[in-house]
């Protein structure tokens, strides 16, 4: 069972998330919170995933998910918002979140889309857009992306594009026909040479420089 924590600051959303995901196979929401509970719930429960709403009245959303990355052993997190182009999305994606979701996210991907969290995969909505990717991350313009997906080998690039497919450890070596521990060190590498912290960076970077078919929906895993 993927233990899963939903923080929101609406109740309504909270108890649609939850209704919606113990409704699935293999997922477990052990609580549903608002902001000023979150950190205290994920200590005591030790969440796998965390879907963490980006603005909360009480509390803000990016320092409660500066302090779950600071947890010993951290959850994936998500940020859940009900804006495709949020200023706050950038620098969430800096600071460690595996993804991002709207709200008005097809209750049938749901479930898809935390067990992909789960297997370490990248989840960003459908809607995300060309600006976010080429305005608002740091990861300088499209030559400079270019030039860092050059030093890839050609196995290591094929990585980077399911890795913006969003799939997981398990599913890009279903693909490749590689063991986990080979995916993990071909995605290590990947990190390094394109001098990005986490997968989604790398995958917007793929985007950006023309790997990917634009739009490209990942919501898929």
């Amino acid at each position: 069972m993927v233990r899963v924590l939903v923080v929101d600051d609406e109740a309504l959303i909270r108890t649609g998330f939850r209704h919606i995901l113990d409704s699935a196979d293999g997922l477990d929401v052990v609580a549903a919170v608002s902001g000023g509970q979150a950190v205290a719930t994920a200590r005591e429960l030790r969440p796998e995933v965390v879907l963490l709403d980006i603005r909360m009245p009480d509390v803000d959303g990016l320092t409660v998910l500066a302090e779950l990355r600071h947890l010993p052993d951290p959850p994936v997190v998500a940020m859940l918002t009900t804006f495709d182009m949020d200023e706050y999305v950038a620098t969430a994606l800096r600071s460690g979140a595996a993804g991002f979701l709207l709200k008005d996210t097809d209750p049938m991907q749901l479930p898809l889309l935390v067990r992909t969290l789960a297997e370490g995969g990248v989840v960003l909505s459908s809607q995300v857009t060309r600006t976010v990717v080429d305005g608002y991350l740091d990861n300088g313009p499209q030559e400079t992306a270019t030039r860092r997906v050059a030093r890839l080998t050609e196995r290591e690039r094929a990585v980077l594009v399911l890795i913006a497919e969003g799939l997981s450890n398990t599913g890009i070596g279903a693909q490749m026909h590689l063991s986990i521990g080979t995916v993990k060190d071909h995605v290590s590498a990947v990190l390094a040479k394109l001098e990005v912290g986490s997968r989604v960076q790398a995958a917007l970077l793929a985007e950006r420089a023309g790997l990917l078919r634009p739009p490209r929906d990942r919501e898929n895993g």
